[in-house]
Protein backbone atom coordinates (compact mmCIF):
# COMPACT_ATOMS: atom_id res chain seq x y z
CA UNK A 1 0.00 0.00 0.00
CA UNK A 2 2.05 2.81 -1.11
CA UNK A 3 1.81 6.42 -2.82
CA UNK A 4 0.59 7.10 -6.84
CA UNK A 5 0.34 10.48 -7.47
CA UNK A 6 -0.88 11.10 -10.59
CA UNK A 7 -1.63 14.82 -10.52
CA UNK A 8 -0.09 17.75 -9.86
CA UNK A 9 2.62 16.93 -6.68
CA UNK A 10 5.68 17.10 -9.02
CA UNK A 11 7.48 15.01 -6.69
CA UNK A 12 8.09 10.91 -8.17
CA UNK A 13 5.80 8.58 -7.17
CA UNK A 14 5.67 6.05 -4.86
CA UNK A 15 4.49 2.76 -6.29
CA UNK A 16 3.06 -0.79 -4.01
CA UNK A 17 4.56 -3.38 -7.31
CA UNK A 18 3.21 -5.90 -5.13
CA UNK A 19 -0.57 -5.60 -5.81
CA UNK A 20 -1.70 -6.28 -2.63
CA UNK A 21 -2.90 -3.17 -0.73
CA UNK A 22 -4.10 0.34 -1.36
CA UNK A 23 -1.26 2.57 -3.22
CA UNK A 24 -2.81 5.59 -4.45
CA UNK A 25 -2.49 9.15 -2.38
CA UNK A 26 -5.69 10.07 -1.15
CA UNK A 27 -5.06 13.62 -1.70
CA UNK A 28 -5.00 13.33 -5.60
CA UNK A 29 -5.13 9.79 -7.39
CA UNK A 30 -7.57 8.05 -5.28
CA UNK A 31 -8.90 9.37 -2.22
CA UNK A 32 -11.22 7.12 -1.10
CA UNK A 33 -12.30 8.78 2.38
CA UNK A 34 -13.73 11.54 -0.28
CA UNK A 35 -17.54 10.90 1.47
CA UNK A 36 -16.48 12.17 4.31
CA UNK A 37 -16.77 16.03 4.29
CA UNK A 38 -16.30 16.98 7.60
CA UNK A 39 -13.75 16.12 10.73
CA UNK A 40 -15.79 14.59 13.68
CA UNK A 41 -13.49 14.29 17.41
CA UNK A 42 -13.24 10.57 16.55
CA UNK A 43 -11.06 10.84 13.72
CA UNK A 44 -7.60 11.20 15.35
CA UNK A 45 -8.61 8.66 17.68
CA UNK A 46 -9.27 6.38 15.08
CA UNK A 47 -6.06 6.67 13.69
CA UNK A 48 -4.50 6.30 16.95
CA UNK A 49 -6.01 3.34 17.84
CA UNK A 50 -5.58 1.30 14.38
CA UNK A 51 -1.96 2.68 14.61
CA UNK A 52 -1.43 1.70 18.40
CA UNK A 53 -2.27 -2.06 17.34
CA UNK A 54 0.08 -1.77 13.98
CA UNK A 55 2.60 -0.62 16.36
CA UNK A 56 1.78 -3.75 19.13
CA UNK A 57 3.27 -5.71 16.49
CA UNK A 58 6.05 -4.96 16.23
CA UNK A 59 7.60 -6.10 19.66
CA UNK A 60 10.93 -7.13 18.78
CA UNK A 61 13.44 -6.68 15.61
CA UNK A 62 13.56 -10.64 15.17
CA UNK A 63 11.45 -10.99 12.56
CA UNK A 64 12.06 -7.81 10.62
CA UNK A 65 13.37 -9.56 7.99
CA UNK A 66 10.46 -11.96 7.64
CA UNK A 67 8.91 -12.55 4.59
CA UNK A 68 5.36 -11.47 4.46
CA UNK A 69 2.65 -12.27 2.21
CA UNK A 70 2.99 -9.00 0.36
CA UNK A 71 5.80 -11.09 -2.27
CA UNK A 72 8.95 -9.54 -2.15
CA UNK A 73 8.55 -8.12 1.08
CA UNK A 74 9.76 -8.45 4.15
CA UNK A 75 8.09 -7.11 7.76
CA UNK A 76 10.57 -4.46 7.44
CA UNK A 77 9.71 -3.41 3.89
CA UNK A 78 6.03 -3.22 5.32
CA UNK A 79 7.04 -0.62 8.18
CA UNK A 80 8.71 1.00 5.69
CA UNK A 81 5.82 1.34 3.12
CA UNK A 82 3.40 2.71 5.67
CA UNK A 83 5.53 5.31 7.46
CA UNK A 84 6.78 6.35 3.94
CA UNK A 85 3.31 6.35 2.14
CA UNK A 86 1.81 8.27 5.73
CA UNK A 87 4.37 10.85 5.75
CA UNK A 88 4.71 11.45 2.16
CA UNK A 89 0.86 12.28 2.73
CA UNK A 90 1.54 14.69 5.33
CA UNK A 91 4.56 16.32 3.34
CA UNK A 92 2.06 17.19 0.56
CA UNK A 93 -0.70 18.57 2.66
CA UNK A 94 2.18 21.55 3.85
CA UNK A 95 1.83 18.83 7.42
CA UNK A 96 5.70 18.25 7.46
CA UNK A 97 9.32 18.96 6.10
CA UNK A 98 9.65 17.46 3.35
CA UNK A 99 13.55 17.05 4.47
CA UNK A 100 12.08 16.30 8.01
CA UNK A 101 14.08 13.07 8.96
CA UNK A 102 12.30 9.54 8.89
CA UNK A 103 12.12 8.22 12.51
CA UNK A 104 14.18 4.99 13.18
CA UNK A 105 11.23 2.32 14.14
CA UNK A 106 7.31 2.74 13.40
CA UNK A 107 5.88 3.84 17.38
CA UNK A 108 8.09 6.96 16.86
CA UNK A 109 6.75 8.02 13.57
CA UNK A 110 3.33 6.92 15.06
CA UNK A 111 3.67 9.17 18.13
CA UNK A 112 5.31 12.68 15.03
CA UNK A 113 1.92 11.92 13.33
CA UNK A 114 -0.47 11.97 16.37
CA UNK A 115 1.72 15.37 17.08
CA UNK A 116 0.89 16.84 13.68
CA UNK A 117 -2.64 15.71 13.93
CA UNK A 118 -3.06 17.50 17.58
CA UNK A 119 -1.96 20.90 16.42
CA UNK A 120 -5.12 23.42 16.21
CA UNK A 121 -7.13 22.72 13.35
CA UNK A 122 -5.17 20.18 11.59
CA UNK A 123 -7.29 17.08 11.40
CA UNK A 124 -10.65 19.41 10.77
CA UNK A 125 -8.08 20.88 7.91
CA UNK A 126 -10.17 20.60 4.41
CA UNK A 127 -9.00 19.26 1.07
CA UNK A 128 -10.49 18.29 -1.81
CA UNK A 129 -9.80 14.99 -2.29
CA UNK A 130 -10.57 12.37 -5.57
CA UNK A 131 -14.63 12.20 -4.62
CA UNK A 132 -14.84 15.24 -3.64
CA UNK A 133 -14.38 17.57 -0.22
CA UNK A 134 -12.80 15.67 2.61
CA UNK A 135 -10.36 16.43 5.48
CA UNK A 136 -6.69 15.43 6.48
CA UNK A 137 -8.29 13.43 9.88
CA UNK A 138 -10.74 11.48 7.85
CA UNK A 139 -8.31 10.23 5.21
CA UNK A 140 -5.97 9.33 7.80
CA UNK A 141 -9.09 7.44 9.73
CA UNK A 142 -10.47 6.08 7.26
CA UNK A 143 -7.43 5.32 4.52
CA UNK A 144 -3.95 5.21 6.27
CA UNK A 145 -5.89 3.73 9.39
CA UNK A 146 -7.71 0.93 7.28
CA UNK A 147 -4.00 0.69 5.10
CA UNK A 148 -2.30 -0.18 8.90
CA UNK A 149 -5.34 -2.41 9.81
CA UNK A 150 -5.03 -4.50 6.83
CA UNK A 151 -0.96 -4.13 6.74
CA UNK A 152 -1.12 -5.97 9.90
CA UNK A 153 -2.84 -9.05 8.91
CA UNK A 154 0.62 -9.20 6.40
CA UNK A 155 2.98 -8.67 9.63
CA UNK A 156 0.87 -10.78 12.20
CA UNK A 157 0.37 -14.27 9.53
CA UNK A 158 4.72 -13.44 9.12
CA UNK A 159 5.21 -13.37 12.69
CA UNK A 160 3.31 -16.01 13.91
CA UNK A 161 0.71 -13.37 15.66
CA UNK A 162 -2.81 -13.15 15.87
CA UNK A 163 -4.56 -10.51 13.65
CA UNK A 164 -6.57 -8.84 16.48
CA UNK A 165 -9.78 -7.83 13.58
CA UNK A 166 -13.14 -9.19 14.70
CA UNK A 167 -15.33 -10.48 12.16
CA UNK A 168 -17.63 -7.32 12.81
CA UNK A 169 -14.51 -5.48 12.05
CA UNK A 170 -13.62 -7.26 8.97
CA UNK A 171 -17.30 -6.42 7.93
CA UNK A 172 -16.73 -3.00 8.32
CA UNK A 173 -13.62 -2.52 6.16
CA UNK A 174 -14.50 -4.59 3.38
CA UNK A 175 -17.65 -2.48 3.81
CA UNK A 176 -15.32 0.81 3.26
CA UNK A 177 -13.37 -1.35 0.31
CA UNK A 178 -16.87 -1.19 -2.01
CA UNK A 179 -17.21 2.45 -1.87
CA UNK A 180 -13.75 2.78 -3.68
CA UNK A 181 -15.27 0.21 -6.66
CA UNK A 182 -12.93 -0.57 -8.96
CA UNK A 183 -10.48 1.24 -8.02
CA UNK A 184 -9.51 -1.53 -5.46
CA UNK A 185 -7.86 -3.87 -8.21
CA UNK A 186 -6.18 -0.51 -9.85
CA UNK A 187 -2.18 -0.33 -10.58
CA UNK A 188 -0.32 -0.84 -7.59
CA UNK A 189 -3.31 -1.46 -5.40
CA UNK A 190 -4.75 -5.01 -4.65
CA UNK A 191 -3.93 -7.81 -6.58
CA UNK A 192 -7.04 -10.05 -7.85
CA UNK A 193 -8.99 -11.66 -5.76
CA UNK A 194 -8.13 -15.13 -3.97
CA UNK A 195 -11.05 -17.57 -4.09
CA UNK A 196 -12.55 -18.75 -0.54
CA UNK A 197 -15.33 -20.45 0.53
CA UNK A 198 -18.75 -18.61 0.49
CA UNK A 199 -18.84 -19.39 4.22
CA UNK A 200 -15.57 -18.43 5.71
CA UNK A 201 -15.48 -15.93 8.29
CA UNK A 202 -15.79 -12.56 7.60
CA UNK A 203 -12.14 -11.41 8.12
CA UNK A 204 -11.30 -14.50 5.53
CA UNK A 205 -13.54 -13.35 3.19
CA UNK A 206 -11.94 -9.78 3.46
CA UNK A 207 -8.54 -11.06 3.11
CA UNK A 208 -9.35 -12.86 0.12
CA UNK A 209 -11.19 -9.87 -1.62
CA UNK A 210 -7.88 -8.04 -0.96
CA UNK A 211 -5.89 -10.50 -2.87
CA UNK A 212 -4.60 -12.15 0.12
CA UNK A 213 -4.62 -15.54 0.63
CA UNK A 214 -6.13 -16.30 4.78
CA UNK A 215 -4.02 -19.81 4.37
CA UNK A 216 -0.63 -18.28 4.24
CA UNK A 217 2.20 -18.97 6.37
CA UNK A 218 6.03 -18.33 6.07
Amino acid sequence: MGAVDRVDTGRPAVVSVHGVGLSQSPDGAADHSGAMTTETPSDTARFAERAERFAALLTTDLHRGAPTPCTGWSVRDVVDHVVATQRDFLVRQGLLAADAPTPTDFDAHRREVLDVLGRDDVAGRAYDGYFGPTTVGATMADFYGWDLLVHAWDVAAATGQQWDVSDAEAAELDATADGWGGALYGEGICAPAVAVPADAPARDRLLGRLGRDPSWRP
